[in-house]
């Protein structure tokens, strides 16, 4: 029986099933769990109504974009807990990483064309889409894209909405319906499954799975890799695992405090969920799950009118439905623009007011101008932003507030908005675990203008673009003990 809502499948290609594969193929590319994730449930489903083994394939390429010592590790350590995860199941598993740039050319077509289906994530970002469109046109047997990034399909809107607010009345009026379709939290439970005797030796011969020691994330064991070994460690560890560990922490200690203290950088009560969301060592249905069982919460709490109202339309507690805002509007509208618009990462994807008033006020005269250079290594005039690009490149992610702040005044420092927008990606995506994520492009380009809407006065070089100071962060929050860790005093910048 298939269980997976077909809303959250998606044929790459026109193929069939090849009754007579060997074996069902899930290949891991963005949903890199074992539980609670609808990609894995439905390679499930397929071995079931196969009678077929499964083989589940996660890999790690050295030659995507800003590959680097931080990325690999926090990739390798979820492949360590999977392979853990996966040792004593159903499945058998194949982690793969790369030596070497295109060192895996062929070995996806070689396993597609030894499996029944191949059944992989579909993400709308990043090299994910090309490649998978790439790939599906290269394969013989179908193939299968899987929707488990959020509690709303992607495909259950049909446009781009344009703020926050109509994104919301949305939800609130589709996403009850989907709320009683959560994917297992065990794809194996209550199943049996044929046995695959292992990854294919000649596969094996050509492509070496990945070593017990490259598996630990030891950094020496990615020195002989083809990546940037300048951007070091994030100073949290990644895995399924760690999330685990997050998760649990946020709901004993940090909860309670959301709603009163999420932006405050020196008693900080952020989740830091969004490194394992980004990389799939978290799923959000799971993390609603234990939300809506901490709260007792039962659909029948829901309100009957989809207000677009941040509060009371779940029927939980304010610092609860605070949090929900942030995990479910504000970071799945992202997903809304990344799957309708390939352009969501390009200046020409900003709303039309947005971009007309960048445009007008192109060629005002900056009060300071700098180099990504400069600004990659803290060197500018403002303390505040300083210390928020050093949280960055030290530890791999930004205070949630201080990253609105950080975008404002590159728009400021730079010699066109084209420009300030090219070095807030780059900065982002080369440090931050979550970049390269529909949320982090939702975050770049608010501070642009999208989901916002016109302010007032008129302002040089922002135009109509909502305005934000380092003074105002100041007198708005306590800074003490994040200066002194991320400030100049502290005596490192990396």
């Amino acid at each position: 029986m298939m269980e997976t809502p077909d809303i959250r499948i998606r044929l790459l290609n026109d193929a069939s099933i090849r009754k007579e594969g060997e074996f069902v193929l899930y290949w891991m590319v963005a949903n890199r769990r074992v539980n609670w994730n609808f990609s894995l449930q439905r390679a499930v489903e397929h071995c079931a109504a196969l009678d077929k083994p499964l083989l589940v394939f996660e890999a790690l390429r050295t030659n995507y974009r800003w590959a680097s010592d931080r990325l690999h590790r926090f990739v390798i350590q979820g492949m360590a807990d999977n392979n853990r995860s996966l040792s004593d199941s159903q499945a058998t598993y194949y982690p793969y990483v790369e030596p070497e740039p295109n060192a895996a050319s062929g070995l996806l077509e070689e396993l597609a064309n030894r499996a029944c289906i191949v059944v992989t994530d579909d993400f709308p970002c990043f090299f994910i889409p090309t490649m998978l469109r790439w790939v599906s046109r290269k394969v013989s047997t179908r193939m299968e894209a899987v929707d488990s990034n959020g509690l709303l399909p992607m495909r259950a809107a049909d446009k781009v909405f344009p703020t926050a607010y109509a994104f919301r009345r949305f939800l609130q009026k589709m996403l009850p319906e989907h709320l009683s379709h959560f994917p297992k939290d065990s794809a194996f439970r209550g199943i049996s499954l044929p046995e695959l005797d292992g990854v294919p030796s000649s596969v094996l011969k050509r492509w070496p799975a990945a070593s017990a020691d490259l598996l630990t994330g030891d950094i020496g064991q990615l020195a002989s890799l083809e990546i940037d070994h300048t951007v070091g460690p994030a100073s949290f560890d990644g895995g399924t695992q760690a999330a685990a560990k997050a998760l649990q922490q946020f709901l004993s200690s940090r909860l309670h405090r959301y709603a009163d203290d999420r932006n405050n950088p020196d008693n900080e009560a952020a989740s830091g969920f969004s490194p394992y969301l980004h990389f799939g060592h978290l799923s959000s249905h799971e993390v609603f799950f234990h939300l809506a069982k901490r709260e007792g919460w039962s659909i029948d709490s829901l309100g009957d009118h989809a207000s677009g109202k941040r509060e009371g339309w779940w029927g939980m507690s304010p610092a609860t439905e605070s949090f929900l805002d942030e995990l479910i509007t504000w970071r799945e509208v992202g997903y809304n623009m990344c799957s309708q618009r390939r352009d969501y990462d390009k200046f020409e994807s900003l709303p039309d007011w947005a971009r007309k008033t960048l445009e007008e006020h192109a060629n005002d005269p900056r009060e300071q101008i700098y180099s990504l250079e400069e600004l990659e290594h803290s060197k500018t005039s403002d303390e505040i932003w300083n210390a928020a690009q050093r949280e960055l490149v030290r530890d791999g992610r930004m205070q949630n507030y201080l990253r609105m702040l950080w975008g404002k005044k590159i728009l400021g420092w730079t010699e066109h908005p084209r420009q300030a927008l090219d070095f807030m990606i780059e900065l982002n995506n080369k440090y931050a675990v979550d970049g390269r994520n529909p949320n982090s492009y939702s975050g770049i380009f608010w501070c642009l203008g999208r989901y916002d809407r016109p302010w007032g006065p008129e302002r040089q070089v922002f135009g109509k673009i909502r305005y934000m100071t380092s003074d105002s962060t100041r007198r708005k929050l306590p800074m003490s003990g994040y200066l002194e860790r991320y400030g100049d005093r502290s005596g490192r910048l990396f």
